[in-house]
């Protein structure tokens, strides 16, 4: 089955120049460092954190450095702003722009992240739409968190690097998406997920919408770093699962977020068909791996056990067996709500694998009465008619 794969049509950059803050000073060091990565090592993410490493030792510092990087190496693919590759990975998203120096929100934001990480710096890639001259955007948007300090940050390195005007991108850094507080972001910037505003008590849609970001302890509180640490602890579908539990719960209020939670929605349900085969076919080669196990034993009995070993390791020969069919039927046992065309087959496999446990008993039965006698009486027991896999005798 072909998994399926989503990725956001991501925002335009804006317009117009939103209000600038000033240039940070304290950074002048780092900003020039950052613009000095030799080209020899920005063909790769890990080649440009081990420059930024080797550079500075904070993560305020190295958070800056790739801001800045970014900002000054990455040109706003102005051309190319609406030809998304809805099945890109994000490897190839990173590899593409670092290639050819143009992205837009979602490389920039994909690159931002690859470093910190690398640079030992947690971070995250944020879906969610923006707010520009008072109005919701009708196209979503990507930007980045990252961990400073025992604090969340935000930034937008997008947004960051420059603006559009006229259909040209100029480049210009706007501190104002760098290191942004969650309280200050959340005035422009909306996750679908409202985890991701690292807020006590989260905004909803509606709320964006109409203006209304102040914090008000009145609304029901959330520990959202509890709720990052059991997120990341989460799989795949789990992580899915409680995102679209929570933008559900934040309020449906625009075709944007209806999109994103139908797309989740449809991840979920590709990612379990694609688990439930990815179990069924390695439950189906634990079978075949058993059954072979089991055949083996049995033409080593037809020749009366030769060459000679001792019981533990003619014994060992049917355990392997036991253990291999009970590692299948444990995979087949954690399918869950299998689509229409695969329940059949997992009831017709499972009464393969009934019938071959069965026939291990009776090889099991057969040998323990094997290891119960003397020298003599164990010859005697190979007089009888041989058999083949399911006892069907052989002549």
């Amino acid at each position: 089955m072909k998994k399926l794969l989503f990725l956001l049509l991501f925002t335009t950059l804006t317009d117009i120049a939103l209000s600038q803050k000033k240039p940070v000073p304290a950074f002048a060091t780092v900003d020039s460092l950052a613009l000095k990565v030799p080209d020899s090592l920005t063909g790769n993410t890990s080649a440009i954190a081990g420059y930024i490493n080797a550079c500075f030792k904070t993560d305020i510092d190295k958070t800056r450095a790739i801001f800045i990087w970014l900002a000054g190496n990455i040109q706003y693919d102005v051309e190319n702003m609406f030809a998304i590759d809805f099945y890109s990975t994000a490897e190839e998203r990173i590899g593409k722009t670092l290639k050819t120096r143009k992205g837009i929100c979602e490389n920039y934001a994909a690159i931002f992240a690859d470093i910190c990480l690398k640079c030992g710096i947690k971070a995250f890639v944020i879906e969610g739409y923006t707010k520009q001259n008072g109005f919701a955007d009708y196209i979503p948007h990507a930007w980045n968190a990252a961990y400073i300090d025992t604090a969340w940050f935000l930034f937008d390195p997008t947004w960051g690097s420059g603006y559009v005007n006229g259909g040209k991108f100029y480049k210009k850094i706007n501190n104002y998406y760098f290191k942004s507080a969650p309280g200050v972001f959340i005035k422009s910037h909306m996750p679908f997920d409202y985890l991701w505003q690292f807020l006590y008590y989260p905004i909803s849609n509606q709320e964006f919408t109409e203006g209304k970001t102040l914090q008000v302890n009145t609304r029901p509180f959330f520990n959202y770093a509890d709720s990052i640490r059991e997120y990341e602890k989460q799989g795949h579908i789990a992580q899915l699962t409680s995102s679209s539990y929570r933008i559900e719960k934040n309020g449906v209020k625009n075709s944007l977020v209806f999109d994103r939670l139908r797309h989740i929605k449809m991840e979920i349900e590709n990612e379990k068909q694609n688990k439930n085969i990815t179990l069924y076919n390695s439950a189906v080669a634990l079978y075949n791996e058993s059954s072979n196990s089991l055949n083996a034993f049995i033409q080593y009995r037809n020749k009366q056990f030769t060459p000679s070993k001792s019981d533990p390791e003619i014994q060992k020969m049917l355990d392997t067996v036991a253990a291999t069919l009970k590692e299948a039927k444990d995979k087949l046992g954690q399918i869950s709500d299998p689509d229409i065309s695969t329940g059949p087959m997992i009831s017709q496999f499972k009464k393969s694998i009934n019938d071959i446990s069965a026939y291990l008993k009776e090889q099991q039965d057969w040998l323990t009465l094997y290891f119960s006698k003397g020298k003599s009486k164990r010859k005697s027991m190979f007089y009888e008619k041989k058999v083949s896999l399911f006892g069907i005798p052989l002549n």
